[in-house]
């Protein structure tokens, strides 16, 4: 049996009774890779940089990614704490649970569950999308994006299968690979001998909320942008880095690992996001003709000061690391969720035998083959409804961008709840500086509400008017209604799997 800690915690380690996942496979770099990987820094710049400048702050989208920036720091600061006290596979679940009670642990581990699995399904959506396009430029052939989107799910799903050490290694090359792409152009802009604007006035976090005017460029009539959608599209490109306390238990040393590499990863990301966005925004003569490309050619916004500033060479490197990209996040995702579905499982909230490891790689391959039947299924379901033959407004700007949406808003509601809860268990276990488990958290949590009135009220922008669309907010609170009727559920019918709920840690 378990051992009972004295916070009220069950210590795996100590248990013979529990498939453990592979404890001690990586270091301070494996999990960085693991995680940032997820934040995809080239699917972030490509993806969200042009939308946040044609349709929301133009010229200061790198002031957002500094603001954001900031905000996530504080964010992180006792984020990082908490992960200093309490390493479990079950990150926000298990610190929601220890924090706040077992039934709101259930719902976010319910919301967490289908946020990562979300993310997996949306990433293939970019994936089918840039693969339709290389493929149809270099060979003339239109390979249907659901083909390319279930190639995707099932290549992650036979690395994912292997020892976390391959993901790592993995996940480690295509990040490297993508910021030394990104460093690239970021330099030939720098220095580029053609016309660029670069203006220091783009990093002010003070006019983060200056929309883009209404005007006409040339043939691109371009309407008033707003704000909060250029804001909403940097904190966004963070989506990733917060999932590295799920890799706790296999870890070498989680207890300083985790809380490193949670700080590293978004101040590193920030600064270099910012940089990058500054450069792309200053790759173009003029503010209007930044903004013209933004909203009309959203696609290229990269790729054509690359191929002027760095050759076609860097062109054709480009378009083909945005495919690895967002393979590689989608691979960091699908390993999330995996852990998520691997830690209720454990824990006795679904069905034990999805929380069976490897014989040999000691990886949840079950709970992985699960969450790639989950993430066939959303994109499945959304192509029956929408349709399979228009790989813009069906992979990009649905599957992609919606799933997106949904995922991020779920997440942010997550990353508020966390925060109060990162303050209630150290006003009730004690410990910490008041930094770090007062002023942050809440902080954080107001800003993260935030960040979400902003999603739902600028959803039209940001998501599209279709069905899916406008039923995102709803899609949203029934999966986090569910799982907190799920958590009450259990309180009376499995008061043993209600014990368990987010309190399975690992000590060792």
């Amino acid at each position: 049996m378990a051992i009972e800690t004295a916070r009220g915690t069950i210590d795996v380690s100590k248990s013979n009774s529990i498939n453990l996942l592979h404890s001690k496979a990586v270091g301070l770099a494996g999990v960085l890779f693991l995680a940032v990987t997820g934040a995809a820094p080239m699917s972030a710049m490509l993806g969200n940089v042009p939308f946040a400048a044609g349709y929301g702050i133009g010229k200061y989208t790198p002031a957002a990614f500094l603001m954001a920036t900031i905000v996530l720091t504080i964010f992180s600061v006792g984020y990082a704490a908490m992960a200093s006290r309490v390493s479990s596979v079950g990150g926000f679940y298990s610190f929601i649970s220890q924090g706040l009670g077992r039934e709101v642990g259930m719902s976010a581990g319910i919301g967490s569950l289908a946020c990562y699995s979300l993310f997996e399904a949306s990433l293939t959506g970019l994936f089918a999308f840039f693969g339709n396009l290389w493929i149809s430029q270099h060979f003339g052939i239109n390979v249907p994006w659901i083909v390319l989107a279930l190639a995707m799910i099932v290549v992650i799903a036979a690395f994912a299968y292997r020892d976390v050490k391959v993901s790592a290694r993995l996940l480690g090359i295509a990040l490297i690979l993508e910021v030394i792409m990104l460093v690239i152009f970021s330099l030939g802009v720098l220095f580029a001998h053609g016309p660029t604007n670069f203006s220091g006035d783009s990093l002010n976090v003070f006019k983060v909320f200056t929309p883009v005017a209404e005007q006409k460029v040339g043939d691109v009539a371009i309407p008033a942008g707003e704000a909060a959608v250029g804001i909403f599209m940097a904190f966004w490109s963070w989506v990733g880095f917060e999932m590295a306390p799920n890799y706790a238990e296999e870890s070498r040393d989680p207890k300083r690992i985790i809380p490193q590499s949670l700080l590293i990863s978004v101040i590193g990301l920030g600064l270099f996001y910012t940089f990058v966005s500054w450069c792309a925004v200053a790759a173009y003569p003029t503010e209007a003709d930044m903004v013209a490309k933004a909203f009309s050619d959203g696609v290229n916004f990269f790729l054509t000061p690359v191929q002027n500033y760095v050759g076609g060479w860097g062109y054709q490197l480009m378009s083909l690391l945005i495919l690895t990209s967002s393979f590689a996040c989608g691979m960091a995702f699908h390993n999330t969720a995996s852990r998520y579905l691997y830690s209720l499982a454990r824990e006795g909230v679904l069905p034990q035998v999805i929380a069976e490891t490897h014989d040999h790689h000691k990886s949840p391959h079950k709970a992985s083959a699960l969450q790639s039947v989950l993430a066939a299924i959303w994109v499945l379901l959304y192509g029956l409804a929408y349709g399979f033959d228009d790989p813009s407004g069906q992979a990009w700007l649905g599957v992609y961008t919606l799933f997106a949406v949904l995922g991020t808003g779920l997440l942010l509601v997550l990353q508020a709840v966390v925060s109060l809860a990162i303050y209630m268990w150290f006003k009730k276990n004690g410990g910490g500086s008041l930094l770090t488990t007062v002023i942050a958290p809440l902080i954080s949590l107001v800003v993260q509400l935030l960040l979400v009135y902003t999603l739902v009220a600028n959803l039209a922008t940001l998501g599209g008017t279709n069905g899916f669309a406008r039923s995102i907010p709803y899609v949203g609170l029934a999966i986090l209604v569910v799982g907190l009727i799920w958590g009450f559920v259990l309180k009376s019918a499995n008061p043993k799997a209600y014990e368990n709920i987010g309190h399975m840690v690992n000590e060792g």
